[in-house]
């Protein structure tokens, strides 16, 4: 299995576990989130506890719906991101992840990560922005949006943003 880490917090983000793809442009990894339930859940077993001498009141359940990436990896939601922030965002955030990029590859992360960048700041009114556990403001962000008519949230990663560890 693989682990996808920020290379700037070290934060794990993602794993190959959820179906993904590399976007064509080759700047982002999409990986398809799915609601699942967590906690204690009720199992309907047919019997009528009255009859059984049970009780027949409510049954307290902790269970909760959860998107599972963000659960699996601690994801924490920053709030809404106007096309300002964004780019405020960027801006550092490239300059951080620059000194990550391999000296060759450097010319073609610059192309992909403008390309994706106009990208995400044309759809921030649709995105959810989150950070790793770490909380950390200048490590990369995750962005989240859903695509038409999608259940669940696709999460978006700057793929050269992570670093690929094997588990």
């Amino acid at each position: 299995m693989l682990v996808y880490e920020d290379k700037l917090s070290g934060d794990e983000l993602c794993s190959d576990s959820y179906p993904s793809e590399v976007t064509t442009d080759g700047c982002f990894l999409e990986v398809q989130g799915s609601w699942t339930v967590k906690g204690e859940v009720e199992i309907d077993t047919g019997a009528n506890p009255s009859a059984e001498g049970g009780d027949e009141g409510g049954f307290d359940s902790n269970e909760q719906k959860v998107v599972d990436i963000i659960d699996a990896f601690e994801l924490v939601e920053q709030g809404e991101y106007g096309k300002k922030d964004l780019m405020s965002y960027f801006k550092g955030w490239i300059g951080s992840v620059m000194e990550h990029i391999e000296e060759d590859e450097k010319d073609a992360f610059k192309k992909r990560v403008q390309t994706g960048v106009k990208k995400l700041v044309g759809m921030c009114k649709e995105l959810q922005v989150f950070t790793g556990p770490s909380m950390d403001p200048d490590a990369t962000m995750v962005f989240a949006y859903y695509k038409d008519g999608a259940a669940a949230p696709t999460f978006v990663y700057f793929k050269d943003a992570l670093r690929e560890v094997k588990c």
